[in-house]
């Protein structure tokens, strides 16, 4: 994964407007719905979400700049010693874009100095190894517990081996909607075919039973596939429904018009009325998110799209003249309430 900068083309001290429009030029020209002959767009367009993912977060940004997270976004594993003893725990990456967490237990300074009173990772590992029982050592410990001494570890009973797989996937809004396959790769290094289904939510996680971790004696684990769904160039989600900022004209809106409006299944034409303000809300029925369960009228959220005028970007003589006119013709006050 390359620098979420250079993913931009934006500088390390770019302003967050700066960020958010360069995501938006690249989303536009790279969308898979723009280049439909080109087998690459998707990744090109995955990767500039991810970038977008990052530095369009203030927080993860500068986790970014302080080397704390990848250009994945996957917390940087930093050393054995930082998640076994004393406590604790971490996060690792692995391959095909996915990051597990491990969890540590212990404490250097308690029962059987030399050794972890509390299993943690070191459990893990005996697990996997013994199948449920480790070895004869030193020391005393209640039953079924661990006993240390002198850095030695023994277990008396079985226990049972926790061989789940907890990792994140990054989906794009569409794939989210239409549902799609992906080829993925494992923790564990095996490859195969995930099926997101359709209306799927960001937060909700997807199980492949059996494709976890083995160990002997115990049964594999699962795979608990965490889907996040991408931020959009021009969506936001709202529960079932979606939201867009719709830019418009000044002419546009004191004339009127018919624009056109992006959807997730194709642009519409929208009838903006004349004399319309920055700020209104039109409801498109049925363009949002779909509702599981849910079919006909009532399947899917609204898209509400909101309108902001925009003016020149240069300066323009002959709109100031006509806008000096208009003030001096037809004075308002829109802030009177204000007073």
């Amino acid at each position: 994964m390359r620098d979420p900068y250079e993913v931009l083309g934006v500088q390390r001290g770019a302003s967050s407007a700066a960020i958010k429009s360069a995501f938006r030029k690249l989303a536009k020209k790279h969308h898979p719905d723009a280049n439909k002959g080109d087998p690459k767009a998707a990744d090109r367009f995955a990767e500039l979400n991810t970038a977008n993912e990052i530095l369009g977060d203030e927080d993860k940004r500068k986790q970014f700049d302080r080397g704390e997270i990848d250009a994945e976004g996957k917390p940087k594993f930093q050393s054995f010693e930082s998640g076994f003893p004393g406590g604790g725990g971490g996060r690792r990456a692995g391959p095909g874009g996915f990051e597990y967490s491990f969890r540590t237990g212990g404490n250097p300074g308690g029962p059987g100095a030399g050794g972890y009173a509390s299993g943690g990772a070191f459990e893990d590992i005996l697990k996997s190894m013994f199948g449920g029982q480790a070895g004869a050592g030193m020391g005393a410990g209640g039953p079924g517990g661990p006993r240390g001494g002198a850095g030695t570890f023994e277990y008396d009973a079985p226990f049972a081996a926790d061989l789940d797989l907890n990792v994140t996937m990054s989906v794009a809004l569409e794939e989210a909607v239409q549902g799609a396959t992906r080829r993925v790769r494992l923790p564990t290094g095996k490859e195969l075919n995930v099926k997101i289904p359709a209306g799927v939510t960001a937060g909700q996680q997807i199980r492949l039973k059996g494709q976890g971790e083995t160990a002997p004696g115990h049964r594999p684990g699962d795979v608990l596939i965490t889907v996040n769904i991408a931020p959009h160039p021009y969506f936001k989600v709202d529960g079932n429904d979606l939201r867009l900022e719709l830019p418009i004209t000044l002419y546009e809106a004191v004339l009127g018009a018919k624009v056109r409006v992006p959807t997730l299944d194709g642009a519409v034409q929208l009838s903006i009325p004349k004399n319309t303000s920055s700020g209104r809300t039109f409801r498109l029925k049925g363009k949002g998110m779909p509702i599981k369960g849910a079919t006909g009228a009532d399947g899917a959220g609204d898209l509400f799209a909101t309108t902001r005028i925009v003016l020149p970007d240069a300066n323009d003589a002959e709109l100031e003249a006509l806008m000096e006119k208009w003030r001096t013709e037809h004075p308002t006050n829109p802030r009177s309430d204000f007073e």
